[in-house]
């Protein structure tokens, strides 16, 4: 997460601004209708086209990504549509490229598929699942990506800890635990990191990011946390439960990925160390979002009190604490 002062403001997106953006930059015009989607970080918006044609507007949170992060995103989503892989890529706007620019604020549009979202998958689901991001990985193995962060414990995770203990949301009679729950917890886990490829990945693949198509492919999309990282940070977040209860689908989604492409099952002992990377992660991200965002968090009514903080050291405390077992039985 790159999140620096947002400016200009997401104040400024009014109706009329976005509905001139889409309809200058697809070259087109809309029937006016226009709603708001739900969206963490950045603002999303389904418009209509005269054609009938429905599409997404995500206009990206200022300071977040440069363009030339944006832009290897689409190129990414770009070459695996070409490789006929099911994802949603940005459509190229009227002066030839895929990202445009509405008073300061960067922007793409998407072509609109339906689909539902499941959480649980049958067995030839978690097959076909795997089928998918193996050839995802296969493509994202050509090349690494300049633009985007290296999803590593002592460059991401340890910057966004510093970023918290200087912000003050944690209370200070509990920020002396906090930072040593999470330094014993990055010593221990950054060590397993060693050697690990680090390719291409989609970065935040869990299944509200993944539309079902009865009859059809699986279809993924919104690859803004797109980073260089470890192949499984792509599918852990879509197991049912901790690792050593998801044994079955874990066995069930490899052998789908693998034949498409080779998995290093070593990097199975990475899945509990990326969950407890993506607590502190995601405080960090509740932390750039009432800083810089203009809003406190939503997540969690008593975020940033003091049972709020004393529950994260307690929930880090406990993932350490697997983290150590499952390293015993390896």
């Amino acid at each position: 997460m790159k999140l620096k002062n947002s400016s200009p403001s997401f104040q400024d997106l009014q109706p009329e601004r976005i509905l001139q953006a889409v309809e200058e930059g697809l070259g087109q015009r809309s029937t006016g209708l226009y709603l708001q989607l739900n969206s963490y970080i950045n603002r999303v918006y389904e418009l209509e086209l005269e054609s009938g044609e429905r599409v997404i507007a995500k206009f990206y949170r200022p300071g977040r990504w440069q363009a030339e992060a944006l832009a290897e995103e689409h190129a990414f989503t770009a070459e695996l549509a070409e490789l006929e892989l099911p994802v949603i890529a940005p459509l190229v706007l009227h002066h030839g490229s895929t990202l445009g620019q509405s008073n300061g604020i960067n922007y793409a549009i998407f072509p609109k598929r339906g689909g539902r979202f499941l959480d649980e998958l049958s067995d030839e689901q978690w097959l076909e699942l795997g089928h998918l991001l193996g050839r995802l990985h296969q493509a994202g193995s050509a090349t690494a990506s300049d633009q985007r962060i290296t999803l590593l414990p002592d460059q991401v995770t340890g910057q966004q800890l510093d970023f918290l203990l200087e912000t003050g949301f944690i209370p200070p009679e509990l920020q002396a635990a906090y930072d040593q729950e999470t330094r014993e917890l990055l010593e221990l886990i950054t060590p397993l990191f060693s050697g690990t490829r680090l390719q291409r990945i989609h970065g935040d693949c869990h299944f509200a990011n993944l539309l079902y198509r009865p009859g059809e492919s699986f279809l993924l999309f919104d690859f803004d946390d797109m980073a260089n990282g470890p192949a499984v940070h792509d599918f852990w977040m879509l197991l049912p439960g901790y690792y050593q209860d998801s044994r079955r689908e874990v066995e069930l989604f490899l052998e789908g990925y693998e034949t498409f492409h080779p998995f290093n099952r070593q990097e199975l002992e990475l899945i509990e160390p990326l969950r407890a990377m993506r607590y502190i992660n995601f405080q960090a991200w509740c932390a750039h979002q009432a800083l810089h965002g203009g809003v406190s968090p939503t997540i969690s009514a008593n975020w940033g009190s003091s049972a709020y903080w004393q529950q994260e050291i307690n929930d880090l405390r406990q993932q350490r604490q697997r983290i150590m077992l499952a390293l015993q039985q390896y």
